[in-house]
C-alpha cells in the first residue's frame, strides 16, 4: 500500500520540536526544579553504578536514623485530612473529588519540604539528598559511628556518605567570601583544631586543586593562628566537593577513623584489631587516605579530560 509506505517517511520529516509544541509540552531538562544548587544543605552520596537503588538505600538509612535522632517526621493536619471529610462532601462526583484530592496533595507537597529529598547532583554515580530541619554532620557522624561500632553492613550500593553543611558557587572569590563565615564554628578563636583539606572536582575544569587548598587553608589560619595542618590524624577534615558550578562544603570529625566516611569500609576492620594495636591501624588508615586521595585526583583529572572532549 503506497499510503503505508509514505507514513514512515512523513514521520521522519517532522521537525525536531514537533512533540514539544503546545502549552505544557515543552521539554524539561532531567530533574528540572530539583537540581543541586548553591544554598542547599544535605548529604552527598557516591554509589556503585546503580543510582536508583542508591536513592532507595539512602532514604531507608536516613529515615531510620533520622527518626531515632529527631523523632518521626511530622506532617501537617491538612495532609492527614485529605483522604477524609473533603472527599465525602463530593461523593456524588468521584472524578471531581479525585481531582481535588490530587490537587491538594500536590499543593501541600510543594508547600512543605520533606526532611530528605533527592535532587539531581549533576554527576554520574553521585546522589544528593537535600535535608530540611536537621544537621547533616551530626546525622552522618551518628550513622558511621553506629556502623563502626556494630560492624553491621546496612547498604549494598552506597559507598561514601558525606554531610554537606554549606554550598556556594564554585568560583574562587565566592568560596573565599563564603568560607570566611562558614569555618567560624570550628576554627575562629577561641575555637581551634588540627585539620586537613580533601578536594574532589567532578565535571569542572576551571578550578585549581592547589589554589583552592592553599586559599582555604589560609582562611582557616587567619581565623586562629593556632589552627595547624595535620595530614595524619586531624581533628577536623574540611571536605570540598565541587560538581559543575556548585561547591559543597563540610567540616567533619573522625575522617580517618571512619575510613573517609565509606560505609563499605567502616564495617570491615574488627574492633579486636583496633584494641590490640591502635597505632598500626591508624597508620594503615592514614596510608589508605593518602593513597585514595591520589587515586581520586587521577580519576578527577580523567573525568575532566573526558568531559572536555
Amino acid at each position: 500500500c503506497p499510503m503505508a509506505a509514505a507514513e514512515p517517511a512523513a514521520r521522519k520529516r517532522r521537525p525536531k520540536g514537533h512533540f514539544a509544541a503546545g502549552p505544557g509540552r515543552a521539554k524539561r531538562p532531567r530533574g528540572a526544579g530539583r537540581q543541586l544548587e548553591a544554598g542547599m544543605r544535605g548529604i552527598l552520596i557516591t554509589c556503585n553504578m546503580n543510582e536508583r537503588k542508591c536513592v532507595g538505600e539512602a532514604y531507608s538509612l536516613l529515615g531510620e536514623y533520622g527518626d531515632l535522632l529527631y523523632g518521626p517526621e511530622q506532617f501537617s493536619d491538612h495532609e492527614e485530612r485529605l483522604s477524609g471529610s473533603d472527599r465525602e462532601e463530593d461523593e456524588d462526583d468521584v472524578e471531581a473529588a479525585l481531582k481535588k484530592e490530587v490537587g491538594q496533595i500536590r499543593a501541600s507537597t510543594e508547600q512543605k519540604l520533606r526532611r530528605f529529598q533527592s535532587v539531581e547532583s549533576g554527576a554520574n554515580n553521585v546522589v544528593f539528598i537535600r535535608t530540611q530541619g536537621i544537621e547533616p554532620e551530626n546525622l552522618v557522624h551518628h550513622i558511621l559511628k553506629d556502623m563502626h561500632t556494630t560492624k553491621k553492613k546496612k547498604t549494598r550500593v552506597i559507598l561514601r556518605m558525606l554531610p554537606i553543611s554549606g554550598t556556594c558557587k564554585a568560583f574562587m572569590e565566592d568560596m573565599k567570601k563564603y568560607t570566611e563565615t562558614f569555618f567560624e564554628p570550628w576554627f575562629k578563636a577561641p575555637n581551634k583544631g588540627t585539620f586537613q583539606i580533601v578536594y574532589k572536582a567532578r565535571n569542572n575544569s576551571h578550578m585549581s586543586r592547589e589554589e583552592v587548598i592553599k586559599e582555604l587553608a589560609g582562611i582557616v589560619g587567619s581565623l586562629n593562628p593556632e589552627n595547624k595542618v595535620d595530614l595524619n590524624n586531624p581533628q577536623y577534615t574540611v571536605v570540598v566537593e565541587i560538581i559543575k558550578t556548585v561547591c559543597c562544603l563540610s567540616v567533619v570529625r573522625d575522617y580517618v577513623l571512619f575510613r573517609k566516611y565509606n560505609l563499605q569500609e567502616v564495617v570491615k576492620s574488627s574492633k579486636e584489631d583496633a584494641q590490640q594495636n591502635p597505632s598500626s591501624l591508624a597508620e594503615e588508615q592514614n596510608s589508605e587516605v593518602v593513597k585514595a586521595e591520589t587515586e581520586e585526583e587521577k580519576k578527577s583529572s580523567k573525568e575532566v579530560k573526558e568531559e572536555n572532549k
